[in-house]
């Protein structure tokens, strides 16, 4: 791969409201974490640029207000995206009910096979005592989907960088599959068609 090889992804964080979102992409992108955030009226803009092997991998991430009655504003923006990364709190169990209402809802609206997709799902939260959604819960419903799970803490930084890491891995291979699969498809040559003229004898 070309050392000076250069990649923007579009990433999305969706999820219910109160899943710590925006907190989870201030920590990740500024090592910080408040208390005040104000809650997520469509979605907010934040980038980040890492280093993967031989790419240099700018994300952008888009953190998507998580209010039901918004839904269908908030689905416009997963247009054009590379990866999901799927919040829920671990003290709130109905954040963690509606995960497949979210997950499904994204897929329908981007039009990928299930399987195809970089998704990761983050259990936000459990530096708090009030936890309602065991971990081997969680767990099971991730290994049945098939989707990466990490256990994370926004406030307290854990698993945080690892999270997201491990879904721009799988976002920047999805990407890369999907320019091969491309620029395969527009080399293949059609089979010229057999002349209708009658050759001299």
């Amino acid at each position: 791969m070309n050392p000076c090889n250069k990649v923007d992804l579009k990433i999305v964080i969706i999820g219910a409201l109160g899943a710590g979102k925006t907190s989870l992409l201030h920590q990740y992108v500024h090592k910080s974490f408040s208390y005040d955030y104000r809650t997520t009226l469509g979605a907010s803009i934040l980038s980040r640029t890492i280093q993967l092997a031989n790419t240099t991998l700018k994300m952008q991430i888009w953190d998507t207000g998580g209010q039901e009655r918004f839904r269908s504003m908030v689905s416009t923006f997963y247009k054009g995206s590379d990866g999901c990364l799927l919040a829920y709190d671990v003290t709130d169990a109905e954040s963690f009910t509606c995960l497949e209402v979210w997950r499904r809802d994204f897929l329908d609206k981007i039009r990928t096979p299930a399987t195809d997709f970089p998704m990761v799902i983050l259990g936000n939260k459990i530096d708090l005592n009030d936890r309602q959604i065991s971990k081997e819960a969680a767990v099971s419903w991730c290994k049945e989907k098939d989707i990466p799970y990490f256990e994370v803490s926004a406030k307290n930084n854990i698993n945080v960088d690892q999270a997201f890491e491990t879904l721009a891995k799988k976002a920047l291979v999805h990407y890369q599959e999907t320019i091969e699969s491309c620029l395969t498809d527009s080399i293949k040559l059609t089979p010229m068609e057999k002349s209708s003229h009658k050759t001299c004898c």
